[in-house]
């Protein structure tokens, strides 16, 4: 599948008038050569992918990529030098690069080794194409939502009065990684009673107390792609009130992801789903956005945001995940993974979504 990555970024990049592009970012280099490094340098030409790093990936390098040339980046042979000369070969004039992505200083310093290339903004391209999951990148999302799943099954035999909320979160990150996942998403989200009208609370030593709801929203990566994954579950006989809130908040995702398809704009997805919470009366509860894409990053784009114009594509994956927190109350946030067709969406989360009550 990298192969089809390169050539349908070649066509974008015809289309566009560059006859190269350049890729520092450490997930455009995993996407467009299937290796992952902390270090190196891409460069797609009309004809020919290069691919350079140094000695502590070079051997791993050559194994893993199969449609490109690998150099080694030496203090004879410094990245300079292999990518003029790779530019000079391929008569590289205009040159795409990830201005999103680089720093001012990065920007300067690659405008140096290439000075002889006009530099364009050029972040769209890759990131168009990355919003739109092949089979192989799907597959590693199915993955790693699986292991996520299994996690939060988990979960539930350890959740009880006088675990903290450290304690839940060390539990994700412990067994993910034993499940075969090569870390966190991101760092975990486990926040309990009061904390969970906090949606991005940070696990403390607070401890679970009978009636209270505890908020999970974790994820990990395998194979380099990211799951991500929000239940609220209510530890001892919860409120009506917390039930009350706890169906909106179902039934505005349920809402939302009737909408989610391709060909719809990301906006039209987080009304159909932030109606439900407004006709609730907690419209002033639901501050953040139906959902965001992710991939190789937990957050990419387009989102199922109230500002997102752009339509979502065939393959895009997206979280939906609404929720209601009423401030020194509770909160409630249930969050699935969505993948897009032009016909609707499939569910990539199978964790149960009724109230569990521990």
């Amino acid at each position: 599948m990298v192969r089809d990555r390169i050539d349908k970024l070649r066509a974008l990049m015809r289309a566009e008038g560059l006859d190269g592009m350049l890729l520092i970012d450490q997930k455009d280099r995993r996407w467009a050569t299937g290796f992952a490094s902390s270090d190196g340098a891409v460069l797609v030409t009309e004809h020919e992918t290069f691919f350079f790093t140094d000695s502590r990936y070079i051997e791993a390098a050559r194994l893993a990529v199969r449609d490109a040339t690998v150099g080694l980046v030496s203090p004879k042979m410094p990245m300079r030098e292999w990518l003029r000369q790779a530019a000079a070969d391929c008569g590289v004039k205009r040159l795409g690069f990830e201005e999103d992505r680089l720093t001012w200083a990065d920007t300067v310093r690659y405008r140096k080794m290439l000075s002889e290339a006009e530099f364009v903004g050029a972040a769209s391209l890759v990131r168009r194409l990355r919003a739109e999951k092949d089979a192989d990148e799907l597959a590693a999302m199915k993955k790693a939502q699986a292991v996520t799943d299994a996690v939060f099954t988990e979960l539930l035999d350890i959740i009880r009065p006088g675990v903290s909320e450290r304690e839940i979160a060390a539990e994700i990150t412990y067994r993910q990684l034993l499940r075969g996942a090569e870390g966190n998403s991101f760092d975990p989200i486990v926040v309990t009673g009061r904390k969970s009208s906090m949606p991005h609370g940070v696990p403390g030593g607070e401890l679970i107390q009978k009636g209270d709801f505890v908020t999970m929203d974790f994820g990990c990566v395998v194979d380099g792609y990211c799951s991500d994954m929000t239940r609220t579950v209510a530890v001892g006989e919860p409120t009506d009130e917390m039930r009350s809130v706890y169906d909106i908040v179902l039934r505005a995702q349920e809402a939302g992801m009737a909408a989610a398809r391709a060909g719809v704009t990301g906006e039209s997805i987080d009304a159909a789903g932030r109606g439900v919470i407004d006709d609730a009366g907690y419209g002033e509860c639901f501050g953040h956005s139906f959902g965001h894409s992710l991939g190789l990053d937990i957050h990419e784009s387009p989102s199922a945001s109230p500002s997102e114009k752009q339509v979502m594509p065939v393959g895009a994956v997206v979280s939906a995940e609404p929720g209601i927190y009423i401030p020194g109350r509770f909160g409630v946030r249930i969050e699935d993974v969505l993948y897009l067709s032009e016909n609707g969406c499939e569910d990539l989360t199978n964790s149960p979504k009724n109230l569990i009550v521990l």
